[in-house]
C-alpha cells in the first residue's frame, strides 16, 4: 500500500488476503480523486445544494445561562438525512461512481449512516444494500422505513449481539465475494486502511467550518470541543481543525451504559488493545480476546471498538475520553430540548451530557459541542425512558 495507515502503532489493515487487492484499489482511487478538480467540484456542489452545507455554529444562549459557560452547537443535525453521515456517504458514493462500481453496501447501527447511504444510492442510481443488526432494526423502525423508501434493501443480521458489530461482520463477508463490482461504504473512522483516513477526510469539513465560524464570532479559539464517540467520525471531523492547538481541550463522550453495564459501551475508557474489523485499536474484550458486547441506550454508540486515530489521540494525551451514562445522556437530551427547542439524537445527547459535566467544573469557558444528529429517530425510545428530572 502507498500509505501504511498507522496512527502511531494503531490502525493498519488486518484483513483476509482476498481483500488486500480491493483495499489497494480503493486507496489508489482515493489518493487520486481527493486531488482531482472535477471530483472536488462535484462533491462541493452536492454538499452545498443537496446536503445543505455549510451548517450553522449556533450560540445556545439559554443553555449557556443555565450551565454557566458560553456554549455553541455545530448544527450537523440540520443536514439532509439528519446527521453528519451524509458528508462521508457523498464522498465515498462519488468515489464509487468514479471507480465504476455497480453496487453499494453499508452497515448501520442507529440507521443514520444507512439512510445517508440509501439516499446517495438513489441520487447516483447505484443499487444499495444495508446490513443492520436485528435488534437495531427493531429499535430504529423509522430509519429502516426511510432506507426502504429511498430504494435500499435492508438486511437484518441475527448473529451475535444483533447490533452494529455483527452488521459490520456480514458486510465484510459480502465484500470479500463481491469486491470487483461492489464498494463497501463504511460509515465511520474504523476498519482497515484506507477507511479511517478516508472517512476523516470527508468529515473534516465540519472542523474547517467550525474553526472559521468560532474565530468570527469570538475572535479566539474555544476552550473545549466536545463530540460523541462510537466509531468516531463526527468527533474526528471536528477535532481535526483543532488538534494542533494545544490550548483547546478535545473531549470525546462515549456510551457508558448503566448499572452493572456501565462503561460497557465506552471502548477507550474500559477497553484494551486488540484487533477488530481490520485495525489495531482499543476493543472491549474478555481475558481470552473474545469480543464483548457493548451496551448503550444509543444504537450508534453500541459498538465494542473505536477508530484507531482516537486510540492514538488518547494514548498521546491529546484528547480525553469519558463514559457518559444513559441517564446523563437522557438528561442532555432534555436539557437541549427544553432550553433551546432542539431535539438531539441519542448519540449527540451524550455530548450534551458531557458538556453539562464539563461546565460544572469550568465555569465561564467557551465550549463547542458537535451536534452530530437530530433526535426524531429516538423519540419512541425516549418516551419510554423520560423519568430524568432537571
Amino acid at each position: 500500500m502507498i500509505l501504511d495507515g498507522k496512527f502511531g502503532k494503531y490502525g493498519g489493515a488486518f484483513v483476509p488476503e482476498l481483500l488486500i487487492p480491493a483495499l489497494e484499489e480503493l486507496e489508489k482511487a482515493f489518493l487520486k480523486y481527493r486531488e482531482d478538480k472535477k471530483f472536488n467540484e462535484e462533491l462541493e456542489y452536492y454538499l452545498r445544494e443537496f446536503a445543505g452545507r455549510p451548517t450553522p455554529l449556533y450560540h445556545a444562549e439559554n443553555l449557556s445561562e443555565k450551565l454557566g459557560c458560553k456554549i455553541y452547537f455545530k448544527r450537523e443535525d440540520l443536514l439532509h438525512t439528519g446527521a453528519h453521515k451524509i458528508n462521508n456517504t457523498l464522498g465515498q458514493g462519488l468515489l464509487a461512481k468514479y471507480m465504476g462500481k455497480l453496487r453499494l453496501i453499508a452497515e448501520t447501527g442507529a440507521g443514520q449512516h444507512g439512510i445517508a447511504t440509501a439516499v446517495i444510492g438513489s441520487l447516483l442510481q447505484i443499487p444499495t444494500e444495508v446490513y443492520m443488526g436485528s435488534e437495531d432494526v427493531e429499535r430504529q423502525k423509522l430509519n429502516v422505513f426511510r432506507m426502504e423508501l429511498s430504494g435500499a434493501k435492508v438486511i437484518p443480521v441475527s448473529n451475535g449481539s444483533r447490533t452494529l458489530k455483527d452488521a459490520i461482520n456480514d458486510a465484510f463477508r459480502d465484500w470479500v465475494s463481491s469486491a470487483d463490482t461492489t464498494h463497501y461504504l463504511i460509515g465511520s473512522t474504523m476498519g482497515p486502511h484506507p477507511y479511517p483516513t478516508m472517512v476523516k477526510h470527508f468529515q473534516k469539513v465540519i472542523g474547517r467550518e467550525t474553526r472559521e465560524d468560532i474565530l468570527k464570532k469570538e475572535g479566539k479559539l474555544p476552550d473545549a470541543v466536545i463530540a460523541c464517540v462510537g466509531g468516531g467520525s463526527n468527533a474526528l471531523g471536528i477535532f481535526s481543525a483543532f488538534v494542533d492547538d494545544e490550548e483547546v481541550e478535545l473531549i470525546g463522550a462515549e456510551g457508558g451504559g448503566e448499572g452493572l453495564k456501565a462503561k460497557h459501551g465506552a471502548t477507550i475508557s474500559a477497553g484494551t488493545e486488540g484487533v477488530l474489523h481490520g485495525s489495531l485499536s482499543f476493543v472491549l474484550q474478555d481475558d481470552h480476546g473474545q469480543i464483548a458486547e457493548a451496551h448503550s441506550i444509543s444504537a450508534g454508540l453500541d459498538y465494542p471498538g473505536v477508530g484507531p486515530e482516537h486510540a492514538f489521540l488518547s494514548s498521546e494525551g491529546r484528547a480525553k475520553y469519558y463514559p457518559v451514562t444513559n441517564e446523563e445522556a437522557i438528561r442532555g437530551f432534555k436539557l437541549l430540548s427544553q432550553y433551546e427547542g432542539i431535539l438531539p439524537a441519542l448519540e449527540s445527547s451524550h455530548a450534551v451530557g458531557m458538556a453539562e459535566k464539563y461546565a460544572k467544573e469550568n465555569k465561564g469557558k467557551t465550549i463547542v459541542v458537535n451536534l452530530s444528529g437530530r433526535g426524531d429517530k429516538d423519540v419512541d425510545i425516549l418516551a419510554k425512558l423520560m423519568e430524568v428530572k432537571l
